[in-house]
């Protein structure tokens, strides 16, 4: 009898333990800086919405900017052009909510979403449902492509997103520069900068590292959010690396962010090779452990 109490009680104890190291809480905030992860980093792996938490988890990460069509999958998005539309007209919102929930309870949050519907040939009904959807998700932002020569559909994604109280974040690749947004900020204060330093880096001429560590703190309040990768400045390849064997200042970034208390989720993009023996959810532990180090 005494045996096996004594049997009962380990187990019990043992339970505990392993369902204490199952539910540890997510956490990839440090000092302060929110990091955070962009799904399309997942991309060489299973990209529906089971999977995409699986490896957010397996990363450390408590944070995301959510790409759009895992979402709509889960969600029973048809094919098909007008079955599409009429789907997109008859769902609830209460179901992206539910998305929300189902992520909250694994401890992560989305800060940012990425629909693939805020482009040009994007209908105002469409644009309107992204909003919508991203609200209902818990996003303060939604992420598209900047087009430094299309006024026009800035000032529409900005209008209507004004209505909706949603920042659009425009993702810069190389034509990011000190004057690529001045447009776009100026047309709606809704309108905002999804940094990307590795590009901007990448992008050379009069883009240097001062430069883009003064464009952070001369425009920090426009800035929704960063994508940080390590890319080699032009005249050395601009080739994209792994963290910390790049030119893109990472180090400086963070601790400016740090310092300065700017609320500004910075999101890590896997763009360099997997390494044999790797996975995407393995190397952006990494970079988050990499960030770790440098604001703890």
């Amino acid at each position: 009898m005494i045996r096996l109490l004594f049997i009962t009680v380990l187990f019990l104890m043992h339970s505990s333990f392993s369902f204490s190291q199952s539910k540890e809480k997510l956490n990839s905030k440090f000092g302060g800086v929110q990091i955070g992860i962009i799904t399309y980093s997942y991309r060489s792996m299973p990209q529906d919405l089971e999977s995409l938490i699986q490896q957010i988890k397996e990363s450390g990460i408590n944070a995301v900017e959510l790409m759009g069509d895992p979402v709509e999958h889960y969600l029973g998005r048809p094919k098909g052009a007008e079955e599409i539309k009429k789907w997109r007209s008859s769902i609830s919102m209460d179901e992206f909510k539910k998305v929300k929930n189902k992520l909250e309870k694994e401890g992560i949050h989305i800060y940012a979403y990425k629909p693939n519907l805020l482009h040009k040939n994007s209908t105002d009904e469409e644009v309107e449902f992204a909003m919508r959807s991203a609200k209902a998700l818990g996003a303060t932002s939604v992420t598209t492509e900047l087009m430094v020569n299309d006024p026009q559909h800035s000032e529409r994604l900005g209008r209507i997103a004004a209505k909706y109280k949603m920042y659009v974040g425009y993702h810069n690749h190389l034509q990011g520069n000190d004057l690529a947004w001045n447009t776009v900020l100026d047309q709606s204060n809704y309108n905002s900068v999804n940094l990307d330093c590795g590009h901007y880096i990448a992008a050379g001429g009069n883009n240097t590292v001062q430069s883009l560590l003064a464009y952070i703190e001369n425009n920090h309040k426009r800035i929704s959010s960063i994508h940080m990768k390590d890319r080699k400045i032009k005249a050395n390849g601009a080739d994209n690396l792994k963290w910390g064997e790049g030119d893109t200042p990472i180090k400086e970034i963070l601790l400016l962010l740090k310092n300065k208390k700017y609320n500004i989720p910075v999101t890590i993009e896997l763009e360099y090779k997997i390494p044999e023996g790797s996975n995407a959810a393995k190397e952006v532990k990494i970079c988050r452990d990499f960030a770790k180090k440098i604001l703890q």
